[in-house]
């Protein structure tokens, strides 16, 4: 594709994260979306993910912005289709799994992103917990 986000609004290049590579799987948009830096990090934390849920969709519960920053809440649903965090899939569904990241973005691009994941309750809904 080569190039930033045309719509430069930070928000919207959370948006398109969401809607082009997390529910529809389109990891060709990665370069677009992050800094030729930031790119390489997105692919390896992106590709395990969704090779492990087929079927995940992130829902925006919440986003917000200022300036550079964009905070979004996200509920994450999915089967388990793949090995995640070593362990091979069960089929079965998560639902509901709450995330929150914060993004930089700046010129259309993410340069920076973090977040919090309730993996806890993903690993107990996939029945991984130990006992």
């Amino acid at each position: 594709m080569g190039g930033a986000v045309s719509d430069q609004d930070p928000k919207n290049v959370v948006r398109q994260l969401i809607d082009e590579v997390m529910n529809r799987g389109n990891l060709s948009v990665l370069e677009d979306l992050y800094s030729p830096r930031l790119a390489p990090a997105a692919h390896r934390w992106v590709e395990p993910f969704l090779a492990s849920f087929t079927d995940v969709r992130m829902r925006i519960v919440e986003l917000v912005a200022e300036g550079e920053t964009v905070v979004g809440r996200f509920a994450c649903s999915g089967t388990h289709t793949g090995t995640w965090l070593g362990h091979p899939a069960t089929g079965r569904r998560f639902t509901d799994v709450a995330e929150v990241y914060f993004f930089r973005v700046v010129d259309g691009r993410i340069v920076r992103a973090w977040g919090l994941e309730d993996t806890a309750d993903r690993v107990r809904q996939l029945g991984l917990h130990r006992t």
